[in-house]
Parts: C-alpha cells; sequence; structure tokens
C-alpha cells in the first residue's frame, strides 16, 4: 500500500512539471540508456498538454545537489600499449538526498523501498575518454530511504584510451583517467564527491594496480569526477622477449672478434649475426609502439646495436681484404731463372729484395695490429653503451607534448 501511494506521488510530481516545460516532447538520457517517454493513464488527454515532461533534478536550495560516488575497481585487463587502450570493468555506487520521495516512517513503518531508475531522477553519466560502455544491468533499481536518501548502483565494463609512457618501456608506468561527465546538468545544479576503492584481488597481470585515486576539476562548465589508475608494467614478459636475445646477440658479435682475422669462417660468423639481428630487428620495430613524442629507449637502444653490429662486420670484411691483397702480393715473385740469378748475386752484393719482404711482413701485421686495436676499442664502446643505457632507463625523463585541447594557443577545454 505504501509503495503505492509513493508511486502517485511521483505521479502528482510529473503532473506538476509540466507547468515549467520550454521544449517539445523530450525523455531524460542516461550513459547507458534512452528512456521511454512517461506513461500517463489512459483517460487524459495528450493533446491538451504543450510538452510531456522530464523528470527534474532535486532541488537543493541556492546549493548544488551533492552526489556522493564511490567507485569500485574490480579488475583491469587487455591493456594494449600499441592501441594505448585499456579495458577496466567498475561498479559506481551513486547516492544523493531527494525530499520529494520521503515518507512518514511512523505511519508507514518501511526501512526502503526499491523503485525502477526510469521512476526518478538520476544522473546521466559519460565517460570522455571510452570507446565503448557495456553497462551489466540495463534496468537498475534504485532503494529509497524513508529521508528521501537514494542510492543507485551501476555496473560496466569499458574500454578507454590511456596515454601510456612509455619512455622506460619495460619498466613503464603511466597514469590512466576516466572522466565521468554529467552533460544533462551544469555545474550550478549538480556537484559530486568521489572516491575509489580498489578491489583487484588477482595479480596475474602483466600490468598491475600500484594507485588508485580520484578527484573532482574544478571550475567546469559541467559537473565531472575523475578516476585515475596508476598502472605498472611488471616487465618480465619484454626482457625475455625482447632484451634478452639483444644482448646475446651483441655478445656472440663480441666473441666473435676473438677469431683470427686470416679465418675464413670470421667473416661468415659476422654475416650471419648481422642477417639474424635484421630479421629480429624488423620483427622488435613492430612489437614496440611509436608516439608523437616520448618513444622508449629501447627503440634507440636496438638502433644503437644495429649500428655496432655494422661496424663489427664492415671492420672484419675491409681488414681481411686488406691482408688478403698482402698475401696475393707476397706470393707473386720473380721467375725461377731470375731467382736463380739473383742467388748467385746475392752474395757478392747486398739482397735487395729483403726490405720488401719486411714491408709485405709488416702489411700483414699492420692488418692483424689494426683488428686487435679496434677489438679492444669495440669492447670498450660496448660496455660504455651498456652502462649509458642503463643510467637513461633508470634516471631520464621525458615531458610529453601537451594535448591539443589543453595546449595554447589552440584552445582548451571550456571552464568558468
Amino acid at each position: 500500500k505504501m509503495a503505492l501511494q509513493l508511486l502517485l506521488r511521483l505521479a502528482f510530481l510529473r503532473l506538476t512539471a509540466t507547468a515549467t516545460a520550454t521544449a517539445g516532447p523530450t525523455v531524460q538520457e542516461r550513459g547507458f540508456r534512452t528512456l521511454p517517454a512517461a506513461a500517463w493513464p489512459s483517460h487524459f488527454d495528450l493533446n491538451w498538454l504543450p510538452v510531456q515532461e522530464t523528470i527534474q533534478i532535486p532541488n537543493n536550495g541556492s546549493a548544488p545537489l551533492l552526489v556522493d560516488v564511490q567507485v569500485f575497481v574490480s579488475n583491469v585487463f587487455n591493456v594494449d600499449i600499441l592501441r594505448y587502450t585499456v579495458s577496466s570493468m567498475l561498479l559506481l555506487r551513486l547516492s544523493w538526498l531527494d525530499t520529494r520521495l520521503a515518507w512518514n516512517s511512523g505511519v508507514y513503518p518501511r526501512r526502503a523501498v526499491t523503485l525502477p531508475w526510469d521512476s526518478l531522477w538520476t544522473p546521466g553519466l559519460t565517460i570522455q575518454e571510452a570507446l565503448w560502455v557495456d553497462w551489466q544491468d540495463q534496468s537498475p533499481r534504485a532503494q529509497v530511504d524513508p529521508d528521501g536518501h537514494v542510492e543507485l548502483y551501476l555496473a560496466l565494463t569499458t574500454e578507454t584510451n590511456c596515454d601510456f609512457e612509455l619512455l622506460h618501456f619495460p619498466r613503464d608506468q603511466s597514469d590512466c583517467n576516466l572522466s565521468f561527465y554529467a552533460f544533462s546538468n551544469t555545474a550550478l545544479e549538480l556537484e559530486f564527491r568521489a572516491h575509489a576503492v580498489n578491489e583487484i584481488v588477482s595479480v596475474k597481470r602483466e600490468y598491475v594496480i600500484r594507485d588508485l585515486k580520484t578527484q573532482v576539476p574544478v571550475q567546469q562548465l559541467v559537473p565531472c569526477f575523475q578516476v585515475t589508475l596508476r598502472l605498472q608494467n611488471t616487465a618480465l614478459k619484454a626482457i625475455i622477449a625482447l632484451l634478452v636475445p639483444g644482448e646475446a646477440l651483441l655478445l656472440a658479435d663480441v666473441c666473435g672478434g676473438l677469431l683470427p682475422l686470416r679465418a675464413a669462417e670470421r667473416i661468415a660468423y659476422k654475416v650471419t649475426l648481422l642477417l639474424g639481428y635484421l630479421v629480429f630487428h624488423s620483427s622488435l620495430v613492430q612489437a614496440l609502439p611509436s608516439s608523437s613524442s616520448c618513444n622508449p629507449l629501447l627503440i634507440y637502444y636496438f638502433t644503437v646495436l644495429l649500428l655496432l653490429l655494422i661496424v663489427s662486420t664492415m671492420e672484419t670484411v675491409l681488414l681481411a681484404a686488406l691482408l688478403a691483397r698482402g698475401n696475393l702480393r707476397a706470393k707473386g715473385g720473380p721467375s725461377p731463372a731470375l731467382r736463380g740469378e739473383r742467388q748467385d748475386h746475392r752474395d757478392s752484393e747486398p739482397n735487395p729484395e729483403a726490405p720488401s719482404r719486411r714491408a709485405k711482413g709488416s702489411g700483414r701485421s699492420l692488418a692483424e695490429a689494426a683488428d686487435h686495436v679496434f677489438f679492444l676499442v669495440y669492447v670498450v664502446g660496448v660496455v660504455c653503451s651498456q652502462f649509458i643505457f642503463t643510467g637513461l632507463w633508470m634516471w631520464a625523463t621525458c615531458k610529453s607534448d601537451p594535448a591539443p585541447g589543453k595546449a595554447v594557443p589552440h584552445g582548451g577545454q571550456p571552464r568558468l
């Protein structure tokens, strides 16, 4: 009986709201559903009405209506750094005061009643960063107590854009925002007070939540609140798949420098390593994300590794060619008869070919000496590059360019 009287009171509120309507037939819109038109009694003359009413926001005097929001984050999954998207599962608990729904608990001793959400005013929410939103319950029900306090629970799954900071990938840490806007009201009518609760119990993820916070931006034309998820990469997969193969190829190239320059297998060994790394580098470029600013340091690191392998291979080819040319000159000497005459003449005169042989021998030793010096310099360069990269990876910072919507003089978000 009490619920019937409460519904009659709601119908009376709808009848009195028609006096303030100024537009054609409209219905309240929510972020997850469009409301059907109000159901009027069959004996009521619709042609007599100039408009069909919309449920109005509760009046809170000169102050905006305060809606308390609790955001329960139950899961974060499918973090895609190539598409800059993240999927999450949330539960919203919204509560506010609507004195129009209050009743005398002494006459009607009921602790609470449950009403369909389309029979009373509810804030329509839209997620600014969302690519899609799946509201789990298309017909949620609100709970009302005798004082007029309303509680509404909304469960949703959404995929949103996230500006990942990937400079230190795979040890990156990023803040992903979910901005909830109530476009059907103004900041003078509605105000949010938000809190966040981390209810994630599973840690079997590549990205884990390290922090969770909420804020209410000030001086906004539209009432809104923002949930910030701080995601951190556990890095194990990227280290095994990217860093370990790269370091192994670089170590194999350094060990290849220990092979004698005269060995024919050294060139084949170096060329094979270079071709293998080129294949690895091509797949690596597709696996790493790209950005307009603050690209991952790994992109530059693996490019430096490629240049080191190219320089090492070119050094081996050039010095091996120099050594082979010296060997050909050493093998090409005078004819046997001429060598016999010079042998008879060698007893009475100093041998003029001795300096030539020493020069040829010095040519061979020069190529080997240059190879030895290059090997030492190459090892020092490789070790220094590793220390430099480690230092940059741990302490380097990069500030991304401002978004076009926030940059000046492009404009910015509208504010009061």
